[in-house]
């Protein structure tokens, strides 16, 4: 007899807070993206919801292979543990296979889109969490926590945008990600929800660039006139 969802959701949330170990990524991102993903599926309808909550749960459960070893990709690492735990937990091996397939495909960087609505509604709804301020903020906990600067200097001695060719950075990961994600939906609703946060993450990076190239620029005259 295969497990009722409902009575092991706990257990499947133990088994995630003892995965997680970085504060980008951490249970409560685990449980906005749950928030994210039911808001979603209502709006969308026909979903199966305990497929997508108990993906939603394991998403990033291989976070941490992935920090031990960049050669690692925490959704396909994160998606066998899942199928693994949940198979040895009682589940049946079609409820586990289709949870593996929604985490193998909910990363931003893949290349395999996902299939499933479930699997779409959690890619939506993890993308709605690097949206607006919060996602500002992870980017800025995540940078810290692999030791990647606020920003890179151009050769001619200038704060970098960000654009191609820079240094890793949170301004060069704003240009590669923060900006572009508002375009990648797979949901009607995902989408209007992160329009609503994209201006937030627009006006901190401008101010932030605007602030750092006017202290750059100020302290180079200062150099020049007074000390060279």
């Amino acid at each position: 007899m295969t497990r009722a969802f409902r009575t092991s959701f706990p257990e499947i949330e133990a088994y995630m807070r003892s995965c997680m170990s970085d504060s980008a990524h951490d249970a409560e991102h685990v449980y906005r993206v749950l928030n994210y993903a039911l808001d979603i599926a209502r709006h969308e309808g026909g979903a199966d919801t305990e497929r997508l909550a108990a993906a939603c749960l394991l998403h990033d459960i291989g976070r941490r292979e992935q920090f031990a070893d960049p050669g690692v990709d925490h959704a396909i690492c994160g998606a066998e543990k899942a199928r693994n735990w949940l198979v040895g937990n009682g589940y049946s091996t079609g409820f586990a296979d289709a949870v593996k397939s929604c985490i193998e495909t909910h990363r931003f960087r893949s290349c395999s889109p996902p299939q499933s609505l479930e699997a779409k509604i959690l890619f939506d709804a993890d993308k709605l969490d690097v949206c607006g301020a919060v996602g500002v903020a992870r980017t800025l906990f995540y940078k810290a926590h692999v030791a990647e600067p606020l920003y890179s200097m151009t050769e001619g001695g200038k704060v970098g945008d960000g654009a191609d060719g820079e240094e890793p950075s949170f301004m060069q990961e704003y240009k590669f990600k923060l900006e572009n994600v508002y375009g990648n939906f797979y949901t009607k609703r995902g989408e209007q929800l992160a329009a609503k946060r994209r201006d937030a993450a627009r006006h901190f990076y401008d101010s932030l660039l605007a602030e750092l190239r006017e202290c750059f620029e100020g302290g180079a005259l200062v150099i020049e006139e007074n000390i060279l």
